[in-house]
């Protein structure tokens, strides 16, 4: 099978990039052809064989092009045109979109249905709903769903894209464009990472109904292993510092536990709420080995997120390795935790709520055990790679065969 992987950009950068890159090496371990296709990047690591990309946009420059970016981050004539040209070099079976807004524009929808190939999108965040991707307010720092079925308006008086009211206006006018011109309605199955989402997109739009899926996401289930070790008596969070990822809790619950040693990875916008709190260990952004072991050994993995989180991977990982976690009742963190058997969720997310919570799991001896015991139990229920790619491949399948 000949698969067209599309994605903004084309090396490591984040979770979507990771994901796509993953999957994509192991598909092409099992035989089949993949080519991919994005923006033009000199750190890029995969490509395609008619070599074309769209131009590199950086909304950090100061080069006369950017003045352009308003008008290209809506729809892009390049990015349809090369992605028709790259098709009919490679002749794809089917294509399968990531995170394509702004850089690429839906508009490279309209150049792959021209093709009439099947086309399947990995919902990677809300954007499809919501202008910001997050499904939260940033001024009032909590969860906002006032754009799923109401007026986008509130987009713009928030200013919820990046603090800045042009951002804003430009996201407001490329979801109401594409919304009035049904243009998600050309794609045949959205791959969605939690039912929350899933549920989010059918009740947002009609015509999503009978296209989405849920297919939570994979792990490395070998790096992921439970260790034998003695678990420490710390506490992990890992993730990046910024206040939808739930900083102000960590913080105000750290203090509440003098006891506790928090020790957080990671890297972000609001790493100083953290810096005067004599039990939160900074270990700055870690990936790999390091993170794996820093996680490993933790008493339990701590995920506070404000916003909607859609299928966290480190639940899954901290899960894999027999590690309890503790999470807010939201989102896609609900789904993935079972509260009282693979770790604890926070009804109320206030400090003392959770610092509550948290005393709970670690200091009941005979709960904790089992909360240990049943995460190590958990892995045959985290999708691996190969697992994941045995099952989009019959999705893949039963889209050409229709």
């Amino acid at each position: 099978m000949k698969i067209l992987m599309v994605n903004k950009f084309l090396y490591p950068r984040g979770g979507s990039e990771s994901y796509m890159l993953s999957l994509g090496a192991h598909l092409e371990k099992m035989g089949h052809e993949v080519e991919y296709f994005g923006m033009y990047d000199e750190k890029n690591t995969k490509g395609n064989s008619a070599e074309k990309y769209t131009q590199n946009m950086d909304f950090h420059s100061n080069g006369a092009g950017r003045f352009l970016y308003p008008f290209k981050i809506i729809y892009s004539f390049e990015a349809k045109k090369k992605i028709m040209q790259v098709i009919e070099r490679f002749k794809p079976d089917i294509v399968h979109m990531n995170n394509i807004n702004f850089q690429l524009t839906p508009s490279i929808i309209y150049g792959i249905k021209k093709k009439k190939i099947p086309l399947v999108q990995t919902v990677h965040d809300y954007q499809m709903i919501c202008p910001n991707h997050l499904l939260y307010n940033f001024d009032k720092n909590c969860p906002c769903e006032k754009c799923v079925n109401g007026s986008l308006i509130s987009c713009i008086k928030n200013k919820c894209i990046h603090g800045s009211a042009v951002k804003s206006v430009l996201g407001v006018v490329e979801a109401k464009l594409y919304s009035w011109l049904r243009t998600y309605k050309k794609v045949d199955l959205f791959i969605c990472p939690s039912n929350f989402l899933e549920k989010k997109l059918l009740v947002a739009k009609k015509y999503y109904k009978g296209k989405t899926k849920t297919i939570h996401n994979f792990i490395n289930k070998e790096a992921f292993a439970p260790s034998d070790r003695k678990e420490d008596d710390y506490i992990v969070f890992a993730g990046r510092l910024s206040k939808e990822k739930g900083i102000g809790h960590l913080a105000e619950t750290a203090r509440l536990l003098p006891e506790y040693t928090f020790r957080v990875a990671g890297s972000g916008p609001d790493a100083d709420i953290l810096k005067s709190i004599p039990n939160i260990r900074l270990e700055g952004f870690l990936e790999g080995e390091t993170l794996t072991e820093l996680m490993k050994s933790a008493k339990v993995l701590f995920l506070p997120s404000v916003c909607y989180e859609n299928c966290p991977l480190s639940i899954l990982e901290a899960h894999s390795m027999g590690v309890p976690v503790v999470t807010m009742n939201s989102g896609g963190m609900a789904e993935l935790v079972k509260d009282g058997v693979t770790g604890t969720l926070v009804n109320e997310p206030t400090p003392e709520k959770i610092a509550l919570k948290i005393k709970e799991t670690v200091e009941n001896e005979d709960y904790y055990k089992s909360l240990r015991e049943n995460c190590r139990n958990e892995k045959d229920n985290i999708l691996s790679v190969e697992t994941y790619s045995d099952i989009l491949i019959g999705e893949y399948e039963k889209l050409i065969v229709r």
